[in-house]
């Protein structure tokens, strides 16, 4: 079984970056000057797969068209040109089919992933948090996808994180199997450190076989009327095994400003045109203090 679809939930009001988020999709902030999103995408096509489903609300069909062709700019370009700017879109219009469904009322991940259920269909299927920056030489969602081509069952990545921070993620309690194998017996949402079965969190990157749907549609909405996705699958678990997996790789979480901050500095170092004067103003402004 071939992983070919990924769902990607891209319907959250984007509040902690109010008021940059009043018209602009807080996925389509740019890391430099590419947006988040994309970053995401291109995880998904450099493990294998060709469609994704946005699963998308109120004003966000920017997003969409970020990887649609723009033939009136791309005249405009050209005529100034910037072929090779051009070309950048272009591969970007190219890079994967695109799809997407419309979650109406936010009711949470669990149903977001829920509301894709006709468009994935009875296969197995990834899922891709969008707030998830994972810089890895193996795309982190690749590592899954050889777990997964290995057991055959459900794989969810896993990070270990400081006690004080398990009440910021879902836990995972489970039995290790090897170096960085789990499998997984329960899960916590966001436990308060003296209660958390592990330090082991859930990062954003999923494996699901479409079995989670029947579970998901009996999954009783909890705080703020949210259906969770780790309720989900925790009842998947108790009757299919489920696999964490201790990823290779550097994680931003971008849903937090100061995660944000992080990855912008952290890509922009990656970067042949900007390291040097990036270093450069970060040794003066340490130097400053």
């Amino acid at each position: 079984m071939k992983i070919k679809k990924a769902v990607i939930p891209v319907a959250g009001l984007g509040t902690r970056f109010l008021p940059a988020t009043k018209t602009v999709p807080k996925e389509l902030l740019p890391i430099v000057d590419i947006p988040a999103i994309q970053y995401v995408v291109q995880e998904a096509v450099d493990s294998g797969i060709s469609e994704v489903i946005f699963v998308t609300g109120r004003g966000k069909d920017s997003i969409e068209d970020h990887f649609d062709e723009a033939p009136e700019l791309e005249q405009v370009l050209e005529g100034r040109g910037q072929t090779e700017t051009v070309k950048n879109l272009r591969r970007i219009a190219e890079m994967i089919e695109v799809v997407s469904v419309r979650q109406k009322r936010p009711l949470g991940l669990g149903h977001a992933v829920l509301c894709a259920r006709d468009l994935v269909g009875d296969e197995p299927f990834a899922v891709l948090l969008s707030d998830d920056l994972i810089e890895a030489s193996v795309p982190c969602m690749q590592q899954l996808v050889e777990i997964f081509e290995e057991k055959k069952e459900s794989v969810i990545a896993l990070r270990r994180v400081p006690e004080q921070e398990v009440q910021k993620y879902g836990i995972v309690q489970g039995k290790q199997l090897s170096d960085r194998l789990y499998e997984v017996e329960d899960m916590v949402e966001k436990p308060r450190p003296q209660e958390a079965p592990s330090r082991m969190a859930i990062i954003g990157r999923y494996i699901l076989r479409p079995e989670i749907f029947s579970f998901l549609e009996k999954v009783t909405p909890g705080k703020g009327g949210e259906i969770q996705l780790t309720d989900g699958i925790s009842k998947l678990s108790r009757e299919k095994k489920v696999y964490g997996y201790e990823f290779e790789g550097e994680h931003y979480d971008i849903g937090d400003k100061l995660g944000f901050v992080r990855a912008t500095v952290a890509y922009a170092l990656k970067r042949t045109d900007l390291k040097e004067q990036v270093r450069e103003y970060l040794r003066t402004v340490i130097g400053e203090k």
